[in-house]
């Protein structure tokens, strides 16, 4: 196996299509900038609520990425 070293980010992802939406939209955005994104951890979660109903769901990624030589 290869050494690695990582790099990690957070970023905050949302949906109003549920939690797997969220994660989803914020990989998605952070591909078009990071390279060699590995792992992902899931570290926060929330909703927000307009009219005593759920209109979104918001999460914290932590984002691992491996740094090029």
């Amino acid at each position: 196996m290869a050494e690695h070293v990582y790099k990690k980010i957070e970023i905050v992802g949302s949906s109003p299509n549920g939690l797997e939406a969220a994660v989803q939209n914020a990989l998605t955005r952070a591909r078009k900038t990071i390279r060699n994104m590995r792992w992902f951890e899931v570290t926060e979660t929330r909703g927000y609520i307009d009219d005593g109903k759920i209109d979104h769901w918001q999460v914290t990624l932590k984002i691992g990425f491996t740094l090029e030589e």
